[in-house]
């Protein structure tokens, strides 16, 4: 057995011992959204308009138990759903998730990345969260994925940042030490894991790091061996990351958390050192940002496949013809209070509200705007929101 086969097998090991999300089984379509799961907000937000088609294949790679592939079945109803997991203990639960829930335009395959080319056609939009860092080749892998994303499609990646996961990876170590040759045997990892932090005294950094960041969830035997007996994982800064991206050929169009990368968040005091930093490549401001702020856990982003045109809404006749609809990714509509799609408050003005209200896919801008009273500007800050898709 090669390296790469041995690690493979220990993390289908760990996920056949701890299925992984362990996620809830409901007899009902999961309450709420994630935004980068949904076709039609994430192209909008990637390319700045609504896609021309909704009837896409869409791979989950990485399934796990299936906790994404049920809301990338269920909030894309025109969509062909494949998931893919080596654990085949999660693959049960995933397949047990979506019967349970009616999500049935889904097959699953028990295939490693690696093997993805053993799935027959190309995906419009590819998801991988949290599987790239646990695998022996993340290069391979993303390499992988890549030659099966379609003309115009989209990746939205998941993998760990180690500034913001030191902590965890001192406790990693620490565990594997104590454990010495049961390292391999979960359970008693876990068990070794938990007594270390009853034992370790309030004041301890890595006991006072746990509670504020990962105890509520930790409280699951699943979650607490995925973060802290993983027998394989890769953590990135901002350097390593672009690395990785260059290397799957694609294009990377952004982060999809952009406000915690704008630098202003962090220096507003100081606008000369924000004039300065445009002097800076956008890995490097990123770089920038990830040392100001150094509690990055996690990196999540979007890449391409050209052509995947972004759409331009600065000239105001182009925008007056657009035909606007609401992002299907917002809670509490109809009201001037509701949730954006990061689950965000938003307050509309009576004529934001007027607006949105009008926006039934049929009408353009321009023709909503003989009723409401709304500038182009305020249309233009509904979009930036993600409030609003636009169709040319």
């Amino acid at each position: 057995m090669s390296d790469s086969q041995a690690v493979s097998a220990a993390v289908a090991k760990l996920y056949n011992t701890y299925p992984f999300p362990p996620d809830p089984l409901l007899n009902e379509p999961p309450p709420g959204y994630n935004w980068r799961w949904n076709w039609l907000a994430a192209y909008s937000f990637c390319t700045g308009q609504k896609p021309q088609k909704q009837d896409i294949r869409i791979l989950d790679a990485g399934c796990g138990t299936g906790v994404g592939t049920e809301y990338l079945v269920h909030l894309n109803p025109q969509a062909a759903v494949v998931g893919i997991d080596l654990s085949a203990g999660a693959l049960a639960v995933a397949k047990e998730r979506c019967q349970r829930s009616r999500a049935d335009r889904v097959e699953f395959h028990h295939l490693s990345l690696f093997d993805v080319e053993q799935i027959q056609g190309e995906f419009d939009l590819i998801n991988c969260v949290g599987v790239l860092h646990h695998t022996p080749d993340p290069i391979r892998g993303i390499q992988a994925l890549a030659k099966k994303l379609a003309p115009s499609g989209l990746m939205h990646i998941f993998v760990y940042g180690e500034l913001g996961r030191w902590e965890i990876q001192l406790m990693q170590k620490a565990i594997a030490l104590l454990q010495g040759d049961k390292k391999g045997d979960y359970r008693d990892g876990v068990q070794v894991g938990r007594q270390v932090f009853a034992s370790l005294p309030e004041s301890n950094r890595l006991v006072k790091y746990e509670k504020q960041r990962w105890s509520l969830e930790n409280q699951r035997d699943e979650c607490f061996a995925d973060m802290y007996v993983h027998p394989q994982e890769i953590d990135y800064n901002v350097e390593t990351l672009f690395e990785l991206i260059d290397a799957s050929g694609l294009e990377f169009i952004g982060f999809s958390n952009p406000s915690f990368w704008d630098l202003e968040r962090l220096l507003s005091k100081a606008p000369e050192l924000v004039e300065r930093a445009k002097n800076l490549s956008d890995c490097q401001r990123y770089r920038l940002i990830e040392l100001l702020d150094p509690e990055v856990t996690h990196y999540e982003f979007f890449l391409g496949r050209p052509p995947l045109m972004q759409t331009d809404w600065s000239n105001d006749q182009v925008l007056l013809k657009a035909i606007p609809e609401r992002n299907p990714c917002m809670d509490g509509w109809p009201s001037q209070c509701i949730f954006n799609h990061d689950y965000q408050i938003v307050k509309l003005s009576t004529e934001e509200f007027e607006f949105l209200q009008a926006c039934d896919g049929k009408l353009t801008v321009a023709e909503i705007l003989t009723d409401v009273e709304l500038g182009l500007e305020q249309v233009r800050s509904l979009c930036k929101q993600q409030l609003l898709m636009l169709t040319k």
